[in-house]
């Protein structure tokens, strides 16, 4: 009798580690999916209207990039979580240099979108900025 009782108990405690190892794996998938959705690299696209070129920057979330008259920051970007439809946001500042009335002012503050850029519009008379790449 004493034996019978031993070898559930063993059971027992195989079956309650094998469930904190499933959940273990499934909440490790779950965070990494997390973790890539957001970057610390944000592509973005400049087109000079005079000149209609067109380039593309690399900027790391947190630094401040110079790019002729314009002084461009992105602070955040993240990647949609669905495959199908991806949507790529970033949350970035632009100040003109060309304006010396007040330097806090921002020409673009806010959120851009990469499948909508009309949504949050940025407006310059010399550049067009959109979004590209998140990673």
């Amino acid at each position: 009798m004493l034996l019978k009782k031993n070898t559930l108990v063993g059971k027992n405690n195989f079956k309650l580690i094998c469930l904190i190892c499933l959940f273990n794996f499934f909440l490790n998938i779950n965070s990494n999916s997390q973790n890539n959705l957001e970057g610390t690299f944000t592509d973005i696209k400049i087109l000079d209207k005079i000149s209609s070129k067109n380039n593309l920057l690399k900027l790391k979330n947190g630094e401040l990039i110079q790019f002729n008259d314009l002084v461009i920051k992105s602070l955040k970007c993240k990647n949609s979580e669905f495959d199908d439809n991806p949507e790529i946001t970033a949350y970035i500042q632009v100040r003109d240099l060309t304006n010396k009335n007040n330097d806090e002012v921002f020409v673009f503050n806010g959120w851009m979108f990469s499948s909508s850029p009309s949504i949050a519009p940025f407006d310059h008379p010399v550049y067009d900025v959109w979004l590209v790449k998140c990673y």
